[in-house]
């Protein structure tokens, strides 16, 4: 299996109950960017976006209730990729779970 095959292999379609729209926030001071989710992978996505925009180095992409750190891969025309950056966080915007912040689960401790 060759590097785009392996690639293509962990992609997934966004069905059922993963959501097919998110948001793209550039800034505190710019309006969320409605995007409709084309493509998942673990290290990134493919959105489609109504009109093309000028991208920061950094943004942040928000999908359900997981908010993460990304920067712009490629683009297309309407069609951007973008690639993950760091950990997942949970967002508060949209009622998203909150971790413990000693780092340690609960599920994971001795007993």
């Amino acid at each position: 299996m060759s590097g785009s095959d392996k690639r293509r292999w962990f992609r997934s379609s966004p069905r059922g109950l993963v959501p097919r729209v998110g948001k793209l926030l550039l800034g505190p001071k710019t309006a969320p960017i409605d995007c409709h989710v084309l493509d998942l992978s673990a290290g990134g996505a493919c959105l489609e976006l109504s009109k093309t925009y000028s991208f920061p180095p950094r943004f942040e992409f928000l999908h359900g209730s997981t908010r993460r750190f990304c920067t712009l891969a490629w683009t297309r025309g309407f069609r951007i990729g973008i690639s993950y950056e760091g950990t997942i966080q949970r967002s508060s915007v949209s009622g998203g779970l909150s971790r413990p912040k000693s780092g340690a689960s609960l599920l994971s401790r001795n007993r």
